[in-house]
């Protein structure tokens, strides 16, 4: 059951809600980018850039975390994004090469 948050754990992700996420250029962006920093890297959902409204944002991010790719976490004023990386490896081996490739 995911927490109150609404992040699945490892066992609940399911392929159709990530690949349903990764199937949006500006989600696959974030994750694409996350992917090329450091594992532990966190950001907030403004610093992508995405030519987004901030409610279309907020649904982005939502899209993600309920998928499970990211795990989203206050601090303070603002909300901070990080790749689940050992968890998607872990329920998807390889998903996370494949998308550094797509980088490449």
């Amino acid at each position: 059951m995911p927490d109150t948050e609404g992040h699945p754990e490892v066992a609940e992700m399911e392929l159709r809600s990530v690949l349903s996420a990764l199937a949006d250029d500006h989600r696959r962006l974030v994750i694409v980018t996350l992917l090329g920093e450091p594992a532990d890297t966190e950001r907030t959902c403004l610093s992508f850039g995405l030519p987004v409204s901030k409610s279309t944002l907020t649904h982005h991010f939502r899209v993600l975390r309920e998928s499970g790719l990211v795990r989203q976490v206050d601090r303070g004023n603002s909300r901070k994004v990080r790749l689940r990386r050992n968890d998607i490896e872990e329920r998807f081996p390889g998903l996370l090469a494949l998308l550094a490739r797509e980088k490449a």
